[in-house]
C-alpha cells in the first residue's frame, strides 16, 4: 500500500482490503469534522471493476461518522474536483494510472487534493466513536455547464475538424463525447464501453495503435486518449503519431498564452524545457514544483500562477475551474488551437526528447542512503544538482537527469531528457549506474 498526496493506494483485496479502505474513509470523516465546519462530502469513482464495492464501503463509512455523502457514480476524476468546492470534502475512488488490479482513496478538501501538511495531519487523526448517521444522495455534477460558461462554443460547427477519441473504457465515456459535441467537434471513439477497453488504463506509457489507426486512416486532425479517470489526456497528431504527454502541456499553455494573456505558469520539475522555454519566449514567468498534482498546486497558489501542470502526465491544470489535472479541459482548449499554433509548439517540442522509465524497489528501502549513494555516483557529471524532488541533475542547457521515489508506487523513477540526438547517450550512459547504485544497497 502506498500513501502519498496523491491517495491511498494499493492492489484491492490485497495490500488494499476492505478494513483498511473502511479505516482511512473513517479516518477521513472524523478528520473533517475536527478541521472544518461543515459535514458533507461528495465521492466518485472510476471504472475499475473494485470500484462499486469500495463506493459502499466509503459511503457507509463516512455516514457512521454523521458524514452527509454526495455519490456521482462514476465520473472523471475533475469533474468530482469541480463539484467538490461546493462541499466540505471529496473522495474519488481511482488508483489513476496504475494497473486495473489497484484501487485507492484520493481525498479532498475545499475542492483541492491534500497538501503534505493536510496528510500528516490527517494521518494523526483519531477516529471519533459514533453518534449520527448521516444521509446518502446520489447527484448528477455541473461541470458540463461550467465548462460551457468559462469557454463558449461557436456559433457554427466546424466541419473540417474531426478527432478520434479512445476513452480507454473510463470514466470519460458518457462525458468527453456530450462535451465535444456540446464544442461541435465531430469524433470517432473507440474504447467507448465503460469498463471494456483493448489497452491499459495510463496512456502516456500504453502504446495506443488503435487510436494511431483510427485517426490515420479516416484522416482526423487529432486523436485523444484519456486514462482511465480521465485526468490524464494524451494527443495523436493528424499522421497518427502518438506524441509525448509534455505536447498536452505545451498546446494547453500555448492556447491560454495566446488566448487568455496568461503570464504566470507553474510546472513540475519532470516536465520538458519546451515549455519553459515557450513561455519565457512568450513574456511569461515560470515557477517549478515538486512532482505530484498536489505540489503543483500549492506552488500555483504560492505564485498566483494562472495555469500549468505536469507534462510527464499528460497533466494540465487551471486552478481557477479545476484544482487538478483536467483532461476534458485540456481536451476543448486543444480542440480549438490553430493550425499555426500546432506547428509552432510541435517544432519547439521536436528539439527535446524525454525517456521517463522505473525501476522497482523494495518499500523498505533506506532512502536517504539510497540517494546519498546516487549523488556520489553522478555528482562530477553534473552542472547544477536541484534537490528539491529526489534529485535533478543538470548536465547542460538542454539535458537533465531525475532521480525520485514516486508518488505512486514502489519504484524509483527515473526521467531523462535531452536533445533529440542526445537523449538516448544520456540513458545508456546513467541509467545502469543507478541501478546499479540501488542493487548493491
Amino acid at each position: 500500500m502506498k500513501i502519498s498526496i496523491s491517495g491511498i493506494r494499493g492492489i484491492f483485496n490485497e495490500d488494499l482490503g476492505i478494513q483498511e479502505i473502511s479505516r482511512f474513509s473513517r479516518i477521513f470523516g472524523s478528520y473533517l469534522k475536527d478541521n472544518f465546519a461543515g459535514t458533507n462530502c461528495v465521492i466518485a469513482r472510476d471504472s475499475r471493476p473494485s470500484g462499486e464495492l469500495i463506493a459502499e464501503v466509503v459511503t457507509g463509512s463516512l455516514l457512521e461518522q454523521g458524514i452527509d455523502v454526495y455519490d456521482l457514480g462514476v465520473a472523471p476524476t475533475p469533474i468530482l474536483f469541480r463539484e467538490a468546492r461546493k462541499y466540505t470534502g471529496g473522495l474519488m475512488i481511482t488508483a489513476s494510472h496504475n494497473p486495473l488490479p489497484w484501487n485507492g482513496l484520493k481525498l479532498l478538501i475545499n475542492g483541492r487534493g491534500l497538501f503534505e501538511s493536510d496528510l500528516e495531519r490527517l494521518l494523526e487523526t483519531k477516529i471519533h466513536e459514533h453518534s449520527q448517521i448521516g444521509h446518502n444522495f446520489k447527484i448528477d455534477p455541473h461541470y458540463m455547464t461550467d465548462i460551457l460558461n468559462l469557454f463558449h462554443p461557436p456559433n457554427q460547427s466546424n466541419v473540417d475538424f474531426k478527432v478520434g477519441i479512445d476513452f480507454g473504457g473510463g470514466a470519460a465515456c458518457n462525458y468527453t463525447d456530450r462535451l465535444l459535441n456540446s464544442y461541435h467537434v465531430k469524433y470517432l471513439g473507440i474504447n467507448d464501453r465503460m469498463g471494456f477497453s483493448s489497452r491499459g488504463p495510463d496512456p502516456t506509457s500504453d502504446p495506443l495503435v488503435d487510436l494511431c489507426n483510427l485517426v490515420k486512416i479516416n484522416k482526423l486532425n487529432f486523436g485523444f486518449a484519456f486514462d482511465i479517470d480521465g485526468d490524464r489526456l494524451v494527443v495523436v497528431n493528424s499522421d497518427g503519431v502518438q506524441l509525448n504527454p509534455d505536447l498536452t502541456l505545451l498546446f494547453c499553455v500555448a492556447n491560454v498564452i495566446n488566448n487568455n494573456g496568461f503570464k504566470k505558469f507553474t510546472i513540475s520539475l519532470d516536465t520538458s524545457l519546451a515549455i519553459e522555454k515557450y513561455v519565457r519566449d512568450h513574456g511569461g514567468k515560470i515557477y517549478f514544483s515538486k512532482v505530484g498534482e498536489s505540489n503543483v498546486l500549492r506552488r500555483m497558489i504560492e505564485t498566483q500562477s494562472e495555469s500549468g501542470g505536469e507534462g510527464s502526465s499528460g497533466g494540465f491544470i487551471m486552478p481557477s475551474f479545476t484544482s487538478c489535472r483536467d483532461g476534458l479541459l485540456a481536451s476543448v482548449i486543444i480542440s480549438s488551437l490553430t493550425q499555426d499554433l500546432i506547428k509552432e509548439c510541435i517544432t519547439i517540442s521536436s528539439d527535446f526528447r524525454q525517456i521517463r522509465t522505473k525501476y522497482p524497489i523494495n518499500a523498505k528501502t533506506d532512502n536517504k542512503v539510497l540517494f546519498e549513494k546516487i549523488l556520489s555516483a553522478l555528482k562530477s557529471y553534473s552542472t547544477d544538482i536541484i534537490y528539491t524532488d529526489g534529485l535533478k541533475f543538470i548536465i547542460d542547457d538542454k539535458s537533465w537527469i531525475i532521480v525520485r521515489i514516486s508518488n505512486t508506487e514502489h519504484v524509483l523513477r527515473i526521467s531523462f531528457e535531452s536533445t533529440t540526438e542526445k537523449v538516448d547517450s544520456l540513458f545508456k550512459t546513467f541509467y545502469d549506474k543507478i541501478v546499479e547504485v540501488y542493487e548493491k544497497i
